[in-house]
């Protein structure tokens, strides 16, 4: 059946609407911030994560006050630590990468044709983590309890609890739960990128927003879960005093240094890339021409992201590294300029063939380009080794910081309010404020931060207080301070002009800009992503297929009815977007509030050290989350498949590779193994500056290790038994091996416990049988987690709800296995085999 064919009359189109609009209402009252619709979360999230830059910009505007002058006691040393370690850290944290998650959440769904992400109770549940953890770190400066060790914590500095007291545990545990966030919005939008577009929209047709958002979502799976497993050895360090960073018991600094920046570099592109996104959304707009070079652009995307991972050690030019290192690594350096040159070309050339109107998103896209190739020619000079030597931890390198972050990222994302804000209400911000406010910032942001190089060259050190007068900074740093009022000025005109009343504005067109993507489909006054789920022939539908706004907003494709009473949408294929599945979304729940709000409360009295209040915390974060999987997933349709329109019949009902259950787990899976590999290198970092790493201690022999990772293996046989049984509808023999599986488990975790525990490895006494610990406490842990993953399916099973046909969650828990027995595999084989290499 073609879409032609398909003209239901219009009282039937006004009762499916209403049936959809029923549907995927918002709670009224109290009960709308129990709201998981991508609409609320997505604007929730921005507004969080603006309210949030605010605040840093504030005390970064108390920071640029105490030093206008020298010799200034407008704040005092401690509150200027805490004051612009909480800025850096907000803004990076707090800011810069969760706005990208915001805009995500909001425009996915309608930019792809789809209903909505498949996971939306995870980006609710992300977003009340990311505001408690937020609120958490931000509130700590009001008790002069935030952190004062910089924003990269770097020991020994920070490992002193009489130096950096409480700060440095709110700044460890509270971004750990932050970093949660950002790994659930991770997992939903790679999940919701490959498998949720449009009929037809094929990999190589994707928006361009959505490659990019593609590429960082996977970069945040290979660079936050470093920082993670650096965390933990930090808090073990500061909570226990394992000595992994304690020179004087076998640790070393530097392997904070290394794990942060594996996360801190690949986070500079994490945040450009989303930007550069922006601008590939409203560059083609604006000048009015499909964008050129839309495979090279990919590419360069790619190449960016790829060699973002190859260049952290320019950070630690000055640490002492061999020669090697600093040569490959500022070449490394060096070569990430060319993809990213690439894209800026792609822009230019694409503005140059069409006829480019400069409007305010253009001005502040452009003008932010403009910033940020700045702060590139100043990345270039700073990755040669020689210079490098010169101006680390000077003021310059705040410049070039700056230059990159504020060009690369804050500019593109007020041209992308500007150009988004009509998805909002309809209507458009004001020209004649926007310009003004563009005004301010791009000349406020070049006064305030160009002086900082030339501070730096005269030799200004980062992190200082307050300097005495006459040694040629006075001037430098007042005229800085001057400019970053005239930028605060100008953010300020952005914020009045978003909060400002419009409802004497009329409402304007859906698509007031003439843009040529989906997302402009979306109405703003209704919460679902899509009236129905079109078919795409092109990467500018709304250019290109005549009359697709109208038969979509009509209901003449997919999904046009709800009649069963649940929210749907389409699961397509990775690469050429056919359909395989209608997958029934979660709706609104109280569950995503009291699992945030209960991990959050085992974060926080982690830093305060309330054990009895971690445990309840913990116990009542486990039932809710067992609840919210319990109720809420893989849930037996009352029928096997549905009639979508336009002809096609589709599952209800799917598992393994074809269900979006599968692809979560194994993506979550590979940013676990990530951390994982962390902690491995960290073992091995140990072992190469030491000439003798294990310094006489008694190691974890080769009995347990080896008896552990046999029980693990069988375990593992037994789950792949479970599956094949379940296959053969043996309830009964796969019921037996669940339990078999399990008990191993549990034999497995003991016989791996035993190794270190036999020996007496103190791990208070060394950095060896510290690490050892580490390996063997992070694969127990994973066994306990498989092992009540085992006892969820089995109960399960019993309830009815696991059977031969719906066995989603019997080969997520095997999928998950096959990372556990690797997991267990590599730290065994390592603890107990590497040291008899040795």
């Amino acid at each position: 059946m073609t879409v032609a064919q398909a003209k239901p009359s219009p009282e039937e189109r006004r009762a499916q609407a209403e049936r959809l609009r029923a549907v995927w209402a918002n709670p009224p009252g109290w009960r709308y911030w129990t709201s998981v619709n991508n609409f609320q979360i997505g604007l929730w999230y921005a507004s969080a994560a603006f309210a949030f830059m605010l605040f840093a910009g504030v005390l970064a505007l108390l920071v640029r006050t105490q030093l206008a002058f020298p010799e200034n006691d407008f704040l005092s040393a401690g509150l200027f630590n805490q004051a612009f370690t909480l800025h850096g850290t907000v803004m990076m944290f707090l800011f810069a990468v969760p706005i990208f998650e915001a805009i995500a959440i909001f425009l996915l769904p309608p930019m792809l044709g789809a209903r909505e992400l498949p996971f939306p109770r995870l980006s609710a549940f992300g977003f009340w983590s990311f505001l408690i953890g937020g609120v958490f770190v931000c509130g700590s400066i009001f008790f002069n309890a935030a952190p004062s060790s910089g924003w990269f914590m770097y020991p020994p500095l920070a490992t002193d609890k009489e130096l950096s007291g409480i700060g440095a545990d709110i700044w460890l545990l509270g971004l750990s739960f932050i970093e949660v966030a950002s790994i659930a919005a991770a997992v939903e939008l790679i999940v919701g990128i490959m498998k949720c577009r449009a009929p037809g929209m094929r990999i190589n047709m994707m928006p361009l927003f959505a490659w990019y958002l593609l590429i960082v979502a996977g970069m945040i799976l290979f660079a936050f879960p470093p920082l993670i497993a650096g965390d933990l050895l930090f808090e073990m360090q500061r909570m226990f005093d394992w000595p992994f960073f304690d020179a004087e018991r076998g640790g070393d600094s530097l392997l904070w240094q290394h794990l942060f920046w594996i996360f801190g570099h690949p986070e500079v592109y994490i945040i450009f890339l989303p930007a550069i996104a922006l601008m590939a959304m409203i560059v083609p707009t604006f000048a009015r021409r499909p964008i050129i070079g839309y495979s090279w652009i990919v590419l360069a995307a790619v190449g960016t992201g790829f060699l973002s991972f190859g260049l952290w050690v320019h950070h630690m030019f000055t640490t002492g590294l061999p020669q090697i290192s600093l040569a490959f690594f500022s070449a490394a350096s060096e070569a990430v300029a060319i993809p990213t040159g690439v894209q800026i070309f792609v822009f230019i050339a694409t503005m140059l063939a069409g006829r480019v109107i400069f409007s305010v998103p253009m001005l502040f896209g452009t003008g932010g380009l403009a910033i940020f190739v700045i702060g590139g020619l100043t990345g270039v000079m700073v990755a040669l080794a020689p210079f490098d030597w010169q101006a680390h931890d000077t003021y310059f390198i705040v410049a070039h910081l700056h230059y990159v972050l504020i060009g690369g990222m804050l500019f593109p994302v007020v041209a992308g309010i500007y150009y988004y804000y009509p998805l909002i209400d309809a209507r458009k911000l004001s020209e004649r404020l926007g310009k003004i406010a563009f005004w301010l910032m791009f000349v406020g942001f070049n006064i305030a931060f160009f002086p900082m190089h030339l501070a730096g060259l005269r030799g200004m050190p980062r992190r200082v207080f307050t300097y005495p007068e006459g040694i040629g900074w006075d001037w430098f740093n007042l005229i800085s301070t001057g400019g970053a009022f005239v930028f605060a000025a100008g953010v300020l005109v952005v914020v009045v002009d978003v909060l400002r009343p419009k409802h004497r504005s009329p409402r304007g067109e859906l698509n007031p800009w003439n843009a040529g993507t989906l997302e402009w489909i979306s109405e703003p006054e209704e919460n679902w992503g899509v009236r129905s789920i079109p078919i795409i022939k092109s990467r500018y539908p709304l250019w290109d297929q005549e009359n697709l706004a109208r038969d979509l907003n009509e209901g003449r494709f997919y999904l046009p009815d709800a009649k069963e009473g649940y929210r749907e949408t389409l699961v397509t294929s990775v690469l050429d977007a056919e359909p395989i599945q209608c997958l029934r979304v979660g709706g609104t729940s109280y569950v995503t509030i009291v699992s945030a709000f209960a991990l959050g409360g085992v974060f926080i009295a982690l830093t305060f050290h309330w054990w009895i209040a971690t445990l309840v915390s913990g116990l009542v974060a486990f039932a809710a989350i067992v609840y919210w999987l319990w109720t809420g997933t893989a849930e037996i349709p009352e029928k096997p498949d549905k009639d979508v329109g336009l002809g096609l019949t589709l599952p209800l009902y799917v598992s393994g590779p074809a269900s979006v259950g599968w692809w979560a787990m194994f993506i979550t899976m590979f940013g676990d193994g990530t951390a994982f590999a962390s902690l491995v290198f960290g073992y091995f970092f140990y072992w190469t500056i030491h000439d003798d790493f294990t310094a006489g201690l008694a190691g974890p022999g080769v009995f347990w290790p080896l008896s552990a990772l046999l029980l693990f293996g069988g375990a593992w046989i037994a789950m792949l038994a479970a599956r094949r049984l379940n296959d053969k509808d043996a309830l009964a023999a796969m019921r037996l091996s669940l339990t078999v599986s399990f008990l191993l488990t549990a034999s497995g975790c003991v016989a791996g416990f035993l190794g270190p525990w036999t020996y007496a490895m103190d791990p208070t006494a060394h950095v060896y049988p510290a690490i050892v610990w580490i390996l063997v406490g992070w694969t127990l842990s994973h066994g306990g987690v498989g092992m009540v993953m085992q006892a969820y399916c089995l109960a399960r099973s019993l309830a009815g709800r696991l059977t031969r046909d719906c066995d989603m969650d019997l080969r997520n828990v095997v999928l998950y296995w096959h990372f556990l027995l690797v997991t267990a595999v590599t730290t065994f084989g390592v603890i107990g085999l590497f040291p008899l290499v040795r």
